[in-house]
This record gives C-alpha cells, sequence and structure tokens, in this order.
C-alpha cells in the first residue's frame, strides 16, 4: 500500500521540514556540555543514529493541525525526543541490549554508567525545555508520562517473567512504557495551540492507541519480522525471557506440556538450542501471531476514529495514513 508512494512518517517529516529543523538544531542545542565531553557523544550517538523522529513530529503535526504559529512546539518537540532518548538508554542497560536501531548500543559502546548517567542529564534537559514554554499544563502532561514510562518499565521487570502476566497487565505495561509518550506528544501539541479540549481529548486518545499498536506490531515483529525492520536482533524478547502478547496468548491457551515449557524458557530462563523454534511452532499452533496482529490493527482503527474530532486539515490525513503504517510493517 506504501510502497508505491512516499511513506506517511516521510511525508509528514516532508510537511513538517523547517519545524524539524529547528528542532534539530534546538537538541544539538541542548545535548551538549561544557564540562562533559561524553554527554554529547552517548547521545549523539543515539540521537542521530538514523531515527525516525515520529515522537517530536507528533508533536509538531498537532499543533499545526490545531493552528498554531508561535515558537514553542519546537520546544516541546525536543523535549519529548529527549524523553525518549533518556529512556532508550536506560532501557538498553536494564535490557542488556547489544543493538539499538541496527547499531551497537552506547551500554555496549561505552558502559552501563555513561548511558544511565546521560539518560539522567537528558530528562533535566527536557524539563528545562518544558519550563522555558511558560505553561503549567504542558508541564503537568510531561511530568506524568515521565512518571509513567518510569512506573511502566518497573512493572515490566515483575511482570514480564511471570506466567501469571495477563492481557490487562500487559496493557499497562504498554500504556506505559510505550503509548504515554505518544499521548503526551499530541496532546502538548494541542494544549500549546490552546485547542478545544475536546480536541486536546481526542489527540491524547489518538496518540494513547496508536502507541499501543505501535508497541503490539513491535512485540509481534520479534517472533516474524526481520532485524533490518526492527534494529534489534529478532527472538531478543525470548531471550530475554519477555513475556509479550503473543506469548501471553499462547500460555492461556497452553496444555500441560506446552505450559512447562513456558515455565521453563520464560520463568527459569533455561533455553537451548531449538527453543525458539518451539515458541514460535506453539504461538503458530495456537494462532497467537494472528490473534495479536488483530488486536494492533484495532488499535490502529480506534486511533484513526479519534482523529476525526479534529480540524479537517491535510496533517490529520497524514496522521491517518500513519496509524495504517505502523501495522503496515506486519505485511
Amino acid at each position: 500500500m506504501f510502497e508505491a508512494r512516499q511513506a506517511p512518517h516521510d511525508r509528514l517529516g516532508a510537511h513538517l521540514a523547517a519545524d524539524m529543523d529547528a528542532v534539530n538544531t534546538l537538541i544539538r542545542l541542548r545535548m551538549a556540555s561544557e564540562h562533559a565531553p561524553r554527554i554529547p557523544e552517548v547521545t549523539a550517538h543515539l540521537v542521530e543514529a538514523g531515527g525516525k523522529r515520529l515522537r517530536p513530529m507528533l508533536t509538531l503535526a498537532a499543533a499545526r493541525m490545531c493552528g498554531y504559529d508561535g515558537p514553542y512546539h519546537v520546544h516541546l518537540a525536543a523535549t519529548v525526543e529527549f524523553i525518549h532518548t533518556a529512556t532508550l538508554l536506560h532501557d538498553d542497560v536494564v535490557d542488556e541490549s547489544a543493538q539499538r536501531r541496527g547499531r551497537p548500543t552506547a551500554n555496549l559502546l561505552w558502559d552501563n554508567k555513561s548511558s544511565v548517567l546521560v539518560g539522567d542529564y537528558l530528562f533535566s534537559r527536557s524539563f528545562q525545555l518544558m519550563v522555558e514554554t511558560g505553561n503549567l499544563r504542558v508541564l503537568d502532561i510531561l511530568a506524568n508520562a515521565s512518571a509513567t514510562i518510569a512506573e511502566g518499565e518497573v512493572l515490566q521487570l515483575t511482570a514480564a517473567q511471570d506466567l501469571r502476566t495477563d492481557e490487562g497487565i500487559y496493557l499497562k505495561v504498554v500504556r506505559g512504557k510505550t503509548a504515554a509518550l505518544f499521548s503526551a506528544a499530541t496532546e502538548v501539541g494541542g494544549v500549546i495551540a490552546g485547542a478545544p479540549e475536546e480536541q486536546v481529548r481526542a489527540l491524547h486518545a489518538y496518540g494513547d492507541a496508536l502507541g499501543i499498536a505501535f508497541q503490539i506490531v513491535d512485540d509481534l515483529l520479534d517472533y516474524g519480522g526481520t532485524t533490518a525492520v526492527i534494529g534489534k536482533n529478532v527472538g531478543d524478547d525470548f531471550r530475554e525471557r519477555k513475556l509479550t502478547l503473543p506469548v501471553i496468548k499462547a500460555v492461556a491457551a497452553a496444555s500441560a506440556e506446552e505450559r512447562a515449557f513456558w515455565v521453563r524458557v520464560i520463568e527459569k530462563g533455561q533455553q537451548g538450542t531449538g527453543d525458539l523454534e518451539q515458541a514460535m511452532a506453539l504461538l503458530a499452533r495456537h494462532g497467537a501471531l494472528d490473534a495479536t496482529r488483530n488486536e494492533a490493527l484495532a488499535w490502529a482503527t480506534k486511533a484513526k476514529a479519534a482523529l476525526l474530532t479534529l480540524p479537517n486539515h491535510e496533517l490529520r490525513g497524514m496522521l491517518s495514513d500513519l496509524a495504517d503504517y505502523v501495522v503496515a510493517r506486519l505485511n
């Protein structure tokens, strides 16, 4: 569908090119450090690694769609990217990851201490940028999102390797670690533009549903994508014993023998040759991959429905196409 024409995030980037140039300039300026040169080294490794800058584009698009013509949507977009980058630095330490966006992780190239402390620095920079907008509600939304992200990551620590984790707990984790920043990114765009409350709520709902769809697709691709598409090694979630939605669905339908397999490889971490292939076979046997795909599609549909409340603007069409594109990665 999208191969014959420009992908939605590329069209968004082209439409918002001037704003994104301003965001990138601000990011480079604020990630500098006079006294600790390692900070820009570590930050640049991740920031300049070719990410799509999807979250800051959501902020810019929401603000522009709601008629904003001031300067502070750029500050908020940079804030969102700094928060996102900080969480990635911390996540790679927690997960002991070796690859991010197809490149070695910062903790592998430097060390865990540098990754954690530079992540802390970026969180601090993000709050400085928020304050400069002079908008207390924006500060409240992004501060709450930062807390929710951390809460989601901690919940995942306890839930990810516990076979009692059900789809409700999984959704709480996803809303925390992924969707919270998507929904904050879109919501603050509307708030800084002074949009009516109904539109601000719609922007939040769009970001929430888009973020959930995005994470479900990421979790599904770990069992059926390619390293080039997902930017990490296929099967990493299995090797890291993460109880993501496809596995949760397979565990719920498992026989006693199958459950014993999941206990061994996920709860006990006793994995060996052929276990990933056996896990894939169990996911296929119980239709877990198809069921997970259908849930991602349903959340993308919710995201598009939320947009109907918003102004009839060409950016609205791009955001709707973006929801389709997020799940089109499964094809």
